[in-house]
């Protein structure tokens, strides 16, 4: 019996050690560019953030649609918050500075910032409420997806700094697991945008770290959020924000079609989950952002389209153009928005995807 429960265990590291490596999209592989501009200076990273993730919502004092804002609570949340902020996009903007001109002290400038967030196990706090947990995946995904452009870039400019880049990984291993415990076994009617970027960090950390259990925890969220769209391409947990239905359905669909893009590289096809929803989803916030009639029928509010003059706020259009045959007309309007970039999805999504149409600071 010992013989054949080692013979078991001996089968299962076999199949664990020849499992395909964990791949992003064929954008990540793109070569680093040479300029020579004078090397840019490094700034010292933000102390890194420790303390107790225990921050109030902007939505302070709202009703069950929370879509009023507290001014007074978001004022004292961005105070807070400040040093997460600020190191989710100056990575964001080192990385694409990098890749764009090539400079070694953009690299180690980069090293340094993660790996003393890394050395300090920022963010790993397990007093946290649910703001706070939304802060940890927000970050997590910002910083891991910038460094995906680095780690499978075929340049390998992170060859020469292996010791640093294990003790950044391993830090990102470590928030996705705490991602994961933070955000499974919800109930269904809690389940919405937020479970959907929690998929999204733990995604991108799964590349990053080559970790088969996280990436297929994204991919069974996603499942539960293809599982929520309905025929007409709703989501009904979105619906309960009224005035602000339609801008958190196009806030649902950054996160989405990074995972199902993530996937598709990994051999994993998510794109008729639910007879499309995906699909029906994206087509829906086109159609909605055109005539908002359907969502002001839905939740018996006229839309605030605040947050849908923020053209990055459709960089989810990269992905989704690719995973389904989009119009001449949905490209040409997302062409005319973009290059892309958003520091949620590790920086320049157009580079990524359209490689020809990135770029620009």
């Amino acid at each position: 019996m010992k013989k054949l429960w080692l013979l078991l265990g001996s089968a299962v590291l076999s199949t664990q050690a020849f499992a395909a490596a964990l791949v992003p999209p064929p954008g990540y592989f793109a070569a680093v560019d040479i300029d020579d501009k004078a090397p840019r200076g490094c700034t010292a990273p933000p102390a890194p953030y420790t303390a107790s993730l225990q921050f109030r919502s902007k939505y302070e004092g709202s009703d069950k649609a929370r879509a009023t804002l507290n001014p007074a609570a978001e004022k004292a949340f961005r105070k807070k918050t400040a040093d997460i902020s600020e190191m989710e996009r100056g990575v964001s903007k080192m990385v694409m500075q990098y890749m764009r001109e090539g400079q070694r002290p953009q690299l180690e400038c980069t090293l340094q910032w993660l790996g003393s967030w890394a050395q300090a196990n920022a963010l790993l706090s397990t007093d946290y409420n649910h703001t706070g947990m939304s802060m940890r995946k927000w970050a997590l995904g910002s910083l891991s997806s910038a460094f995906l452009r680095l780690k499978f870039s075929k340049s390998q400019p992170l060859a020469p700094y292996r010791s640093q880049t294990q003790v950044i990984e391993s830090w990102f291993s470590k928030l996705a697991d705490q991602v994961v415990k933070d955000w499974s076994g919800r109930p269904l009617d809690k389940v919405n945008n937020h479970a959907y970027w929690a998929a999204w960090s733990v995604m991108s950390t799964a590349v990053a770290t080559n970790r088969h259990d996280l990436f297929d925890w994204s991919v069974k969220q996603f499942r539960v959020a293809a599982n929520q769209v309905d025929k007409d391409g709703f989501l009904p947990n979105e619906l309960k924000r009224r005035q602000r239905a339609l801008a958190y359905h196009n806030y649902s669909l950054p996160p989405l079609a990074m995972v199902a893009s993530f996937a598709q590289a990994n051999g994993v096809d998510l794109r008729n989950e639910n007879n499309g929803a995906l699909r029906r989803l994206g087509e829906k916030v086109i159609e909605g952002v055109e005539d908002q009639k359907s969502f002001d029928k839905k939740t018996g509010k006229g839309q605030d389209m605040t947050e849908l003059k923020k053209h990055s706020k459709f960089a989810w259009l990269e992905p989704w153009c690719e995973l389904y045959p989009c119009s001449a007309e949905t490209r040409e309007w997302k062409d005319e928005m973009g290059p892309y970039k958003t520091f949620r999805l590790g920086g320049d999504v157009t580079q990524v995807f359209h490689p020809k149409k990135g770029g620009g600071s």
